[in-house]
């Protein structure tokens, strides 16, 4: 039986969650990934916002679960959270994303999150998580020189005149065929699993492991390799503008659903163990994180979106797409490891590495010079704020 103090704890928790998930969604979840297909005008501002929306709803709740459980669980070691530490440390998280969002600039809201929760679970007298820590700070440090130098050699490829466009393209559209059939969903798996669809369809075929490899794996993962490619080949040669346009439309979708997968873990993730005694089921939780971002991508991301697309970098279709690819291959490899990331960082750190092979593309460094001490202030303010506040309403109750 919970009391009613108890209950009501959880409740302004869980508001706070709420709070959290709008301003994710009006920030990084809802304003990155279509960010580069608004600025190479191949969709308006306010259609970016509604159709990311959606596909951050369906990318929470197929693919939120392993975010959400190392946010919830892996931060901190030798304590669980209460609900005043996760209503703490979600507002403090929340009010800087959303100063951020009313201000122009792409606060990064996994480094807000990660130190808001750090920072609650210190005052409680929990323990650093320091193999979590190692394992989170080596892919926020990787992802600028990965994603940014990925997006620069495949934008400087698209721009060479010697290399035609119907073959890389396609060639590009086959890579993402290849993740696409290895990401794992939570309705393809047991129960609490998730499960690709290479390894669904190998399961029912019930093809046989050479060497340690499963055949049946490497089989479908080629075939959707080579079909994205045919058919990204087939309407290329029709009309090769329209093409392109099509396929960064796609690949914005894409990362749109990734951001969603990844991103309301950092929303949801803190009430796990509050909600442990309600025994209520994950995919329910995650579908109200899910309708959180959903709000805050409608009614907030249109700000967002205009400033990544339009003062950071001047993006074509081509440097569009080279920003695109290694956004949604970076953000499936980090909810496939349960690993919050800032899809802030993953989406400029791509928009100016696609910007500077093209000589800058109107890259301001001002603007990243801002961005990336807004980065590393949110996450030290973020831990500060939210250690002092609890620690203060600690030692007055």
């Amino acid at each position: 039986m919970v009391d009613a103090a108890t209950l009501l704890t959880v409740l302004i928790a869980a508001l706070a969650s709420l709070f959290m998930a709008w301003a994710i969604g009006a920030g990084s979840s809802g304003s990155t990934p279509f960010a580069p297909a608004v600025g190479a005008n191949a969709i308006s501002v306010m259609r970016a916002g509604f159709f990311v929306g959606i596909l951050g709803f369906l990318g929470a709740v197929l693919q939120g679960a392993n975010v959400s459980e190392a946010v919830g669980r892996e931060l901190i070691s030798g304590v669980t959270l209460s609900g005043e530490a996760a209503a703490v440390g979600l507002l403090t998280a929340a009010t800087l994303v959303a100063i951020g969002v009313f201000t122009g600039y792409p606060i990064a809201t996994a480094f807000t999150v990660t130190g808001a929760i750090v920072g609650v679970g210190l005052a409680l007298g929990g323990d650093p998580a320091w193999a979590k820590y190692t394992e989170i700070g080596t892919l926020w440090v990787l992802t600028p020189f990965v994603g940014g130098g990925i997006a620069y050699g495949t934008a400087r490829v698209l721009r060479a005149e010697d290399v035609p466009e119907r073959y890389t393209v396609p060639i590009l559209a086959g890579v993402v065929g290849l993740i696409l059939a290895n990401i794992e969903f939570a309705l393809l798996g047991p129960p609490d699993v998730g499960q690709s669809v290479a390894e669904t369809v190998s399961i029912a075929l019930g093809s046989p492991a050479v060497a340690g490899i499963e055949v049946g794996v490497g089989g479908v993962t080629l075939l959707a390799a080579i079909a994205c490619g045919l058919l990204l080949y087939r309407d290329i040669r029709g009309d090769a503008a329209g093409a392109q346009r099509r396929f960064l439309l796609v690949l914005g979708g894409l990362v749109a659903f990734s951001a969603g997968g990844s991103q309301v873990g950092l929303a949801i993730g803190p009430l796990l163990p509050l909600l442990d005694p309600f025994d209520l089921s994950l995919t329910a939780i995650l579908v109200g994180g899910g309708i959180g971002l959903l709000a805050g991508s409608w009614t907030g991301a249109p700000r967002m979106i205009k400033a990544i697309a339009q003062d950071y970098s001047s993006l074509g279709p081509r440097r569009s797409i080279a920003a695109l690819i290694p956004s949604f291959a970076i953000a499936q490899a980090a909810v496939l490891f349960g690993i919050p990331v800032s899809f802030n960082e993953i989406i400029v750190s791509a928009v100016i590495g696609a910007g500077y092979a093209a000589g800058g593309g109107g890259v301001s460094k001002a603007k990243m010079g801002y961005t990336v001490l807004a980065w590393i202030g949110s996450l030290v303010l973020s831990i500060v704020l939210a250690y002092g506040i609890l620690w203060a309403a600690l030692a007055v109750l």
